[in-house]
């Protein structure tokens, strides 16, 4: 188990640590978690698709996804003049997944996370 935290960079000493720190800098922004959300449940978007579920315009969401590219969570494919959105991996998606879990721990009461595992 050791070696697997180590060969991962789990450890508090890891390398990784600051490359973290970027990644959650990096959705440090309500738009940016919004957009990474919208293309976990929708798998791929336009940019005007993307404005459209969001509820910013057009062109605050491409400065958005240029930084998200940079910080290569999303990847493009362009068909003809339009370009289209996608989450580069699933982790992106996992870790906003969790913050809003963990945000819904910060509320109080039982999180809508976890209603299913007490109804059971």
């Amino acid at each position: 188990m050791d070696a697997d935290n180590e060969a991962c960079g789990r450890k508090p000493e890891s390398p990784y640590v600051e490359l973290a720190v970027e990644v959650f800098s990096m959705l440090a922004d309500a738009t940016r978690v919004r957009i990474i959300l919208a293309l976990k449940e929708s798998g791929e978007l336009s940019v005007n698709a993307i404005a459209g579920i969001v509820d910013k315009s057009p062109a605050a969401v491409s400065q958005h996804l240029a930084k998200l590219r940079l910080g290569r969570m999303v990847s493009t494919r362009q068909d003809g003049t339009r370009v289209f959105y996608r989450l580069t991996d699933e982790h992106a998606g996992r870790l906003v997944t969790d913050a809003i879990f963990q945000a819904e721990h910060a509320l109080g009461g039982t999180p809508h996370h976890h209603r299913e595992e007490v109804d059971a």
